[in-house]
């Protein structure tokens, strides 16, 4: 689902500081952005398709929430406040 991730980044990029991966597990690369103090990851699944939601995770807690796309950039902006 790269074109759905991909248009989440490029609505993203003009407010956030963004990195697109798409390499390995999903575990991995949630490892990967702790290591790099990355606050939120964002991950497009197979639900996305069903009702345009995400799973955000947040990386000190590492609580996982589904959040619709609609709505996204005002949730990161709220918790990055």
């Amino acid at each position: 689902m790269p074109e759905v991730a991909r248009k989440i980044e490029a609505d993203l990029r003009p407010y956030l500081r963004i990195f697109y991966d798409d390499k390995g597990a999903v575990g991995r690369r949630y490892r990967r952005m702790d290591e790099v103090g990355t606050p939120f990851c964002i991950t497009v699944d197979t639900q996305t398709m069903e009702d345009q939601t995400v799973t955000v995770r947040e990386r000190d807690s590492m609580e996982q929430v589904r959040v619709s796309i609609d709505k996204l950039l005002l949730f990161l902006l709220e918790k990055l406040r």
